[in-house]
């Protein structure tokens, strides 16, 4: 089954306008994204899906594949399934991997799509991380999921879950990482599916799925991974591959 990484990238974020072109030590924000896809070996293509000629142009330039969306796509699923439908017919498999994201781990992208591969009855794919930080867990900014003993998915929440109420020890923190995969049906269904009650109280997409009753699987990355949200974040990314080309 034909397997393909589409990055939804848009020029128009509230909090860092133009993010996307953002320099990351002389390289653009998505083209380091669509590096770190690039090493992906369970991957047979990497492209990127906006609905903004800056961003096409300059994609087209890595000479990476690029689709433009319609101004309606609404999210980054939006732009996936567009793209499925449109242009990417012959694949079964698609991993959004978030267009804010230069250092998501190529190992984690092969982890859901292997995954996608091997489980026939599998449709929708995520990731985890265990928080290490105390004030992590009460930041309403990092997404929180909980997990049954299979490892799929019981609910995702803004708020920390689970409420420790009596001070138990050993209990464990699971921040939601940006990172989805679908296969084919799956995606362009649930992005023709109304918004649901869940999904609008804590804005989250992945409740849609929950509350319809359909399974999503977490995988439990080995490495976390820092998104740009504001200028700031570029620095913090830039130290990362300085201390990365010391290292090297």
């Amino acid at each position: 089954m034909k397997t393909a990484v589409v990055i939804p990238s848009r020029y128009a974020s509230t909090r860092f306008p133009g993010k996307p072109l953002a320099l990351i030590n002389g390289k653009t924000l998505i083209q380091r994204v669509i590096e770190r896809a690039g090493k992906c070996k369970e991957i047979d293509l990497v492209a990127v899906a906006t609905d903004d000629k800056r961003i096409y142009d300059a994609v087209k330039s890595y000479g990476c594949k690029v689709f433009m969306t319609p101004k309606t796509c609404k999210s980054g699923t939006d732009r996936l399934a567009f793209a499925a439908k449109k242009y990417l017919s012959g694949y079964g498999i698609f991993i959004n991997v978030q267009g804010d994201e230069p250092l998501i781990d190529p190992v984690l992208i092969d982890s859901l799509a292997f995954e996608l591969k091997k489980n026939k009855k599998l449709e929708f794919i995520t990731a985890a991380f265990p928080i290490k930080k105390e004030e992590d867990i009460n930041n309403p900014n990092i997404v929180k999921t909980v997990f049954d003993k299979d490892g799929y998915a019981l609910y995702f929440s803004r708020y920390a879950i689970p409420y420790n109420r009596d001070k138990a020890k050993n209990v464990k923190y699971f921040k939601h990482m940006g990172i989805y995969g679908y296969k084919r049906d799956f995606l362009i269904n649930f992005a023709k599916s109304k918004p649901s009650m869940l999904e609008k109280a804590e804005n989250l997409e992945q409740l849609r799925a929950l509350e319809s009753g359909k399974k999503i699987k977490i995988i439990i990355s080995g490495a976390d991974s820092i998104g740009v949200d504001s200028p700031e974040d570029i620095l913090k990314i830039e130290k990362f591959y300085l201390r990365l080309h010391k290292r090297s």
